[in-house]
């Protein structure tokens, strides 16, 4: 089983719409599928350090063994997840990922959005009920905290709602947890007052720093 991998970036390539990176790990080389928004950034040397880590899917086959890498651990476990859905593979899974954040499908769940889930390639009426279905009872938990959260936000600050969400994905995509999210977000906004703040100019930066400040394992109980 493989769990993570960490290595040197020696090509990456495009077949349709599936997307690779051909890493040197200890003098092996593994092929592992990617997701498209990753490959863009090594693409356009967004990301300069060629020494790259993946979280792993190892799918294993008769015929061969298929290497799904994620930068994330909650994308790899999100991936996981989908997979375990009846009728569900691989490439619906990525393309899934691939057009859509985490926070977005779950959302999509939430409010049952067959219209959305359905413009996944390969994904037609009946996946979307399934998809729907089965995964809304798998992240029951995280869509109740979602809407407690939204609720409170959208009630009391209506106007940075998108402000919210934006350091919500910035944080997931710095690889924080969504429980630990979900948890300082209630502490940020009850120390500082946005709607003043926001008079003041409050930016997206400020507040991202006083979550990270929170989140850093040196400066706080909510240490990742």
């Amino acid at each position: 089983m493989i769990s993570w991998i960490n290595g040197e970036l020696l090509e990456l390539w495009q077949t349709n719409q599936k997307f690779f990176v051909l890493i040197n790990c200890q003098g092996l080389g593994y092929e592992i599928q990617i997701l498209e928004s990753f490959f863009l950034k090594l693409k356009t040397n967004q990301i300069s350090n060629k020494n790259i880590t993946l979280w792993i899917k190892h799918i294993k086959k008769e015929d061969s063994d298929l290497l799904f890498g994620f930068t994330s651990k909650d994308q790899r476990d999100f991936f996981i997840d989908i997979l375990s859905i009846r009728g569900v593979g691989s490439q619906i899974g990525m393309g899934l990922l691939n057009k859509f954040s985490i926070i977005e499908v779950i959302n999509a769940i939430k409010t049952q959005n067959k219209k959305l889930i359905s413009s996944v390639p390969g994904v037609g009426q009946k996946m979307s009920d399934r998809l729907i279905l089965e995964l809304k009872s798998k992240f029951k938990s995280e869509i109740q905290l979602e809407e407690k959260s939204n609720d409170e936000f959208e009630i009391k600050y209506p106007e940075i709602n998108t402000m919210i969400e934006d350091l919500q994905l910035t944080l997931k995509s710095l690889n924080y947890k969504n429980k630990e999210i979900k948890t300082i977000l209630p502490i940020i906004i009850k120390e500082i007052d946005l709607p003043a703040k926001k008079e003041n100019n409050l930016s997206f930066e400020k507040l991202l720093k006083l979550a990270m400040n929170y989140l850093d394992k040196d400066g706080s109980n909510y240490a990742r």
